[in-house]
């Protein structure tokens, strides 16, 4: 024994958010959920007074200046039909991913949007125009469908089970290929990214301590 030199091999270094209580990590997720829902609406009621002139910064396929709309798609809606099937499993998804803290949740997020406004750019059809939340959407559900298996974290797997439970079929029906006016790629790949960014952002428990 050489003094008190301790360390944990495996741990996550700490962040920000560490000190939060549960009650505060739900305050926060449910306020940056319902800013970026609000930040949504917004957005859509600027572009029905603009006549439409945001609907430009959806993803038309393979036009290569098209590449610096792919993050700006994803807060785009073709009408407020549209953005109001996605505003309550974008707040409630969200808001269950958000809840691991809001740092990870950003991250997962960003690489989500940004690996499926990508492959919508690569694989959608040519003359098409891609916008709206439904891809980190699927990719959220993805994400929280496996982490708590990933991590090998009991409630984490409880939560996928329920989330299947409530959206699975909604999941399924929206990767159908036969669906007119859908993007099922944007869905396929949202989904895949987010399940994608379970592994790429999973946190690993916290091995015993050396001490020497």
């Amino acid at each position: 024994m050489h003094g008190e030199d301790e360390r944990a091999l495996g741990a996550d270094m700490p962040g920000p958010e560490a000190g939060w209580s549960r009650g505060d990590r739900a305050l926060a997720a449910g306020k940056l959920m319902l800013v970026w829902v609000a930040l949504l609406w917004l957005l859509e009621l600027v572009d029905v007074l603009t006549g439409h002139a945001l609907d430009g910064f959806g993803v038309t396929p393979r036009v290569p200046s098209e590449l610096v709309d792919v993050v700006p798609s994803a807060f785009i809606h073709f009408g407020f039909a549209h953005l109001a099937a996605n505003t309550v499993p974008l707040l409630v998804l969200g808001f269950l991913a958000a809840l691991a803290g809001l740092r990870r949740f950003l991250l997962v997020c960003a690489l989500i949007v940004v690996v499926d406004g990508l492959g919508v750019w690569l694989v959608s059809p040519a003359h098409t125009n891609t916008a709206g939340a439904s891809g980190l959407i699927f990719g959220l559900f993805g994400f929280l469908l496996v982490t708590g298996f990933v991590e090998h974290r009991p409630l984490g797997v409880v939560a996928g089970v329920l989330v299947a439970a409530v959206w699975g079929g909604s999941i399924l029906a929206g990767l159908a290929p036969t669906q007119s006016g859908v993007s099922w790629q944007g869905h396929l790949l949202g989904l895949v990214a987010g399940v994608a960014a379970a592994f790429v952002f999973r946190r690993h428990a916290t091995a015993p301590a050396l001490t020497r």
